[in-house]
């Protein structure tokens, strides 16, 4: 393992967790995905990065299940990398940016565009470093070799059942709705921003 593009993974960890938490401050809505964490952090007043880092824990469980536990190496970094991810999301959300509050909603737009862009950006990195895999990537991956199917028709059912908790839960304990415009925002810049930073550091290596 490259330990010069580990420690790069865990930098860039740090800033899409930053990026994420700026999209949950701007209250226009989030990501698929985070839409379900945010409702359950609300309903259980357990913290947002808390709450991701469970969830995240959740699918390395059943990512080790499918591999029969064989993988330990891995299982290992990525439960200390999704431990450390959601340590940084509940900073940057309670601590460094706990007065961040914004009234304009242009400014909120704003800010959920730039939140988004640095988490897919900082993803895309990740992923272009290959050292570092994220358990429900890994588990769409698994299911994707094992059947038919797609990789992205996996990883879009993930997405659609996160909408499905996160209004669910939201009904059920009279919550605000998470799943908004900024969910719109997300579904085109993240995938975009991920697609193009993997492809400038592709090029970057091709032609460096």
């Amino acid at each position: 393992m490259n330990t010069k593009n580990l420690i790069k993974s865990y930098i860039f960890y740090l800033i899409s967790a930053f990026g994420i938490s700026l999209t949950i401050k701007a209250h226009i809505g989030v990501s698929s995905f985070n839409s379900m964490n945010v409702a359950l952090a609300e309903a259980s007043q357990i913290k947002v990065g808390t709450i991701t880092t469970l969830l995240n824990i959740a699918f390395l469980l059943i990512y080790m299940r499918m591999t029969h536990f064989k993988l330990v190496g891995k299982y290992i970094l990525q439960a200390f990398s999704v431990l450390i991810f959601g340590i940084f999301i509940n900073f940057f959300t309670y601590n460094l940016l706990n007065f961040f509050e914004l009234s304009n909603y242009g400014m909120r737009i704003l800010t959920m565009i730039i939140g988004t862009i640095i988490g897919g950006a900082s993803v895309g990195m990740i992923i272009s470093y290959n050292t570092i895999t994220f358990p429900i990537e890994s588990v769409c991956n698994e299911l994707a070799e094992r059947t038919s199917n797609s990789f992205m028709l996996y990883r879009y059912g993930i997405d659609l059942f996160s909408i499905a908790i996160s209004v669910l839960v939201t009904l059920s304990f009279d919550l605000p709705f998470f799943v908004r415009e900024g969910t719109i925002i997300s579904f085109i810049l993240l995938s975009f921003s991920m697609s193009l930073v993997r492809k400038w550091r592709d090029n970057s290596l091709q032609f460096g």
